[in-house]
């Protein structure tokens, strides 16, 4: 089970991002972002959380829930970004998802 700092670090090494970048991307400071890293517990605001999921593509329930699965984050995080897609956009996702069960 993984804490809401060790999640951030995680995800943001997995996206090859800086702490720079990642609070550029949030609006926050590199310090910030070190502080919700590494500081125990650490005392981010709703939006901040909210900001921080987006960015690094999960949902804020995974960030706070420390037994929360990181695929199923995922997931959420896509199917939110794919309600607000332009329906030809969705139907060209869906063909380009039936190719692949065959």
């Amino acid at each position: 089970m993984a804490t809401f700092g060790e999640k951030i670090k995680e995800l943001r090494k997995k996206a090859g991002l800086t702490l720079d970048q990642l609070g550029e991307m949030t609006g926050s400071s590199k310090s910030y972002v070190w502080e919700l890293e590494n500081k125990n517990p650490p005392r981010p605001s709703a939006d901040k959380i909210d900001r921080i999921a987006k960015a690094l593509g999960v949902t804020s329930d995974y960030l706070m829930d420390e037994r929360a699965d990181l695929a199923t984050a995922e997931d959420e995080a896509f199917f939110r970004k794919y309600k607000g897609l332009d329906p030809s956009v969705k139907e060209q996702i869906r063909r380009i998802t039936e190719t692949f069960k065959k």
